[in-house]
């Protein structure tokens, strides 16, 4: 690493960061209120105010403009301080690519007060690969698994092959977690259902739209009611049960897609009427219940109001993290194995649920899901100390795997 890059880091401009904001946009704050001094600084070609402008925007939905913000950040430097600490403090090397906010592991939430030193180095097909890097303890790759991700993450397996400290989250293993790709890994495991999921073209829904009888031909392994979504979209974001062929006309008339995910509809509602999910996270393999929805719709987002207006529900959430080791996670023991196992991955995210027979029911298997320590304490006053749990176990995890002989081991500076 240069002398100047080092400098640069060391004494970089303020920022606000991904945590803060989140957290200010997470409490409806207005965001705008920051827009004058950071455009202010941008002009100046602060590359940490444009940064922090990429991510205000895209909270703003306002998406391709901070993607061409990101995109002008990264034109000056591809490598910032996100994390302080003393100098012998742990150095962690986060490796992401430009995108939008599910492109990458919000680490920033996950390390905020982990007391790390933390350099992000932003890799993709128009920025140079470094010749020489900051000196760091590990490596953790934030990349999602995203279609469009395949080509950098085989690049960056290449890139890391030989490194000299440890890396998590191997590059080659994360495409795996995309739905087919999960669904085919996972497909033998008795302790495991997900939904039978393809990838299909819009020409052929539109060919079941205009013929139901093209609907086993086109939707080869999947049968009414479906799911369909469009590939790489995460959160809900044009997700919908679709009842029959005939339905499928309006939904593409919705969207401009081009490609989908389409997936058998498995009713997992509880003998209640409601249906309950789960966001896991697997840190060394130990699950970590992050939140519980509970909702009267199939499609349970969180937080949201069927959660805020019903102590009745919240109570059940609590309970659930009270009890989450002896409970939930003793019962699906098997599968928690089996998918640390087959993926081979340091930290997985997943959605999840439980069939009425008693299996774990996986919609969704991602390394860049939201997991985070913002929730309103008065309303969830039992979050922050599951959420302690959690963002500990992932810290405790990256000292451990950086350190595991001699705490005291000094960090390395690569030239590549």
């Amino acid at each position: 690493m240069s002398d100047a890059t080092a400098e640069a880091l060391a004494r970089h401009p303020p920022r606000l960061g991904l945590a803060a904001l989140l957290r200010s946009a997470f409490r409806h704050e207005d965001l705008s209120v920051h827009l004058p001094s950071l455009i202010e600084r941008a002009e100046r070609d602060d590359a940490y105010a444009l940064l922090d402008l990429a991510l205000i925007q895209q909270m703003r939905f306002r998406k391709e403009n901070g993607l061409a913000l990101l995109r002008q950040a990264l034109q000056l430097q591809q490598l910032y301080r996100i994390g302080d600490a003393p100098a012998d403090a742990l150095h962690v090397l986060v490796i992401k690519t430009p995108g939008d906010l599910m492109a990458n592991t919000p680490v920033e939430c996950l390390l905020e007060d982990a007391g790390f030193r933390v350099d992000a180095l932003y890799v993709g097909a128009a920025l140079p690969w470094p010749s020489q890097l900051p000196a760091h303890d590990l490596v953790f790759v934030a990349i999602s698994e995203a279609d469009a991700h395949v080509e950098v993450l085989q690049q960056l397996d290449r890139y890391l092959a030989d490194w000299s400290c440890p890396v998590l989250n191997r590059p080659a293993r994360i495409p795996a977690l995309s739905r087919g790709e999960a669904f085919t890994r996972l497909a033998d495991v008795d302790a495991i259902r997900m939904a039978t999921t393809i990838r299909v073209s819009r020409q052929a829904l539109e060919q079941v739209a205009a013929d139901p009888a093209r609907a086993a031909t086109c939707l080869p392994g999947v049968g009414f009611p479906v799911i369909v979504r469009p590939l790489g979209s995460h959160a809900g974001t044009q997700l919908e049960r679709i009842a029959t062929p005939a339905d499928l006309g309006a939904y593409l008339a919705g969207t401009d897609a081009s490609r989908f995910f389409v997936a058998d509809f498995i009713d997992y509602a509880a003998p209640d009427g409601l249906f309950r999910k789960y966001r896991i996270v697997l840190i060394d393999g130990r699950p970590f219940v992050c939140h519980m929805g509970i909702s009267q719709h199939w499609m349970v987002h969180y937080p949201y109001e069927e959660m805020t207006a019903h102590a009745d529900r919240r109570a059940e959430e609590a309970a659930c993290m009270a009890g989450f080791d002896d409970d939930f996670a003793r019962r699906h023991a098997a599968a928690f194995a089996a998918i640390a196992q087959r993926f081979g991955l340091d930290y997985i995210g997943m959605d999840c649920a439980q069939t009425a027979d008693g299996r774990l029911l996986v919609f969704e298997f991602a390394n860049a899901l939201v997991v985070h320590a913002i929730d309103d304490p008065a309303l969830f006053p039992y979050k922050a100390a599951q959420m302690r749990k959690v963002l500990g176990a992932f810290a405790g995890m990256l000292q451990r795997r950086a350190t595991p002989d001699d705490p005291a081991s000094p960090a390395v500076t690569h030239a590549v």
